[in-house]
């Protein structure tokens, strides 16, 4: 299958003076031509050959002869080379002992070149060598422009992506019962990983953390629809359970890409610390008490998107005030160094405890930078994605 724009027929524009060469060349390749694999078309010295460049969008080959009048095929050759935007190559036909010549052209950018007079078993080679040539610059130059297209895309994404995800704290300064601070760094220019928070009421502020299988521009629709079916139905005050319930359902009926996504939400009551949360096959956050740091009491959950039978569990814990919940993602624990060794959560939970006494913001920074330190330049595969809340006490 040739890539788009990309003509199954080899076009070869014949340039010599010589009014015989016309006829052998349309009988010597005669199948080809009936078969359509060869057109040709004849020009009879450079003019007209630079006049034919000009006016036809598709050649793929140049068979030039170097001595013709009114313009010979090294005069030929410097013109076509200022023609950026042809593609073809130029194969040059002389006299075996011309040389000089056939140096000369070579050095103007001459493909190749067939000596006269002419073998018709080796002119055939040769087109066939010349035109997969200027197939593979094709190909390459398409891939090129793919690529380029694909980059401008995935910039637009991820700037779309990074203007819906919130970054600005302290996010509700009007509420002091509660500090909130996170971050997300992806892997790839479009990442899968999200955070959300948004107050659903006058006493409680909704938290969510969540991580697409996959990456790229179909993990960050599948991210926005998640967030998006998310906080519709959290804002309609449903229970953390039957939020992802919902999700999972919707995701179900929609998902034909076959992605998966583990989701963490909960609901913490700044009136009383009461800390309501389910979770969608997510890693379990860490709950920063007065004297340990361990993991928030486990509610199980298989990620959405799978079967949309499933239906979620929730948990409810009682946060003291200065307690806070670290929620992230396993691009964090499952970082890597250059020796292949994962951060790990024995590390983070070790972090979270020599650092218990920071502030939401400092232990987000903290954790971003001692992952970062820890991989140090090895590339990682995973988005990273770091939210923390602090109950700081009722009215």
């Amino acid at each position: 299958m040739y890539p788009k724009g990309i003509s199954l027929v080899t076009h070869i524009l014949v340039v010599d003076d010589e009014p015989d060469l016309e006829l052998l060349i349309r009988q010597r390749f005669r199948k080809k031509i009936r078969e359509g694999e060869y057109a040709f078309s004849f020009a009879a010295n450079g003019r007209e050959a630079l006049a034919a460049v000009d006016e036809r969008s598709e050649l793929d080959v140049v068979l030039c002869d170097i001595n013709m009048p009114v313009m010979d095929g090294l005069t030929f050759l410097s013109h076509a080379a200022e023609r950026v935007d042809s593609d073809f190559k130029t194969v040059i036909v002389s006299a075996y002992g011309d040389m000089q010549n056939i140096r000369t052209a070579m050095n103007r950018g001459a493909f190749d070149f067939v000596t006269k007079p002419i073998d018709f078993e080796d002119l055939e080679r040769t087109i066939e060598k010349t035109s997969e040539q200027v197939l593979a610059l094709r190909e390459a130059r398409n891939a090129r422009e793919s690529l380029a297209k694909l980059h401008r895309e995935l910039d637009v994404a991820n700037r779309v992506q990074q203007e819906i995800i919130p970054k600005k704290f302290p996010a509700f300064p009007e509420n002091p019962e509660f500090n909130l601070h996170a971050t997300m760094r992806p892997a790839s220019s479009v990442g899968g990983d999200f955070y959300d928070f948004f107050k659903l009421n006058d006493h409680e502020l909704g938290v969510a953390v969540g991580d697409v299988s996959g990456k790229g521009i179909p993990a960050a629709l599948i991210m926005t629809a998640s967030r998006s079916l998310l906080k519709s139905q959290a804002l309609q005050g449903t229970p953390p359970a039957q939020c992802l319930s919902l999700v999972n359902h919707a995701l179900c009926s929609e998902n034909i890409s076959s992605m998966f996504v583990s989701l963490f939400y909960g609901v913490l009551d700044f009136r009383n610390g009461t800390f309501k949360y389910s979770c969608a096959g997510h890693n379990h956050p860490y709950r920063i008490g007065t004297s340990n740091v361990a993991h928030i009491e486990p509610v199980r959950g298989t990620v959405l998107g799978v079967d949309a039978s499933l239906e979620y569990k929730e948990n409810l814990v009682r946060l003291e005030a200065g307690e806070r919940i670290i929620i992230y993602t396993d691009g964090i624990v499952e970082a890597f160094n250059a020796a292949r060794e994962e951060y790990s959560d024995a590390r983070l939970q070790a972090l979270l405890a020599e650092n218990a006494t920071a502030t939401v913001e400092e232990l987000v920074t903290l954790v971003m930078d001692d992952v970062g330190r820890y991989a140090g330049e090895t590339e990682q595969s995973d988005d990273m994605t770091v939210l923390a809340v602090e109950y700081v006490g009722g009215r």
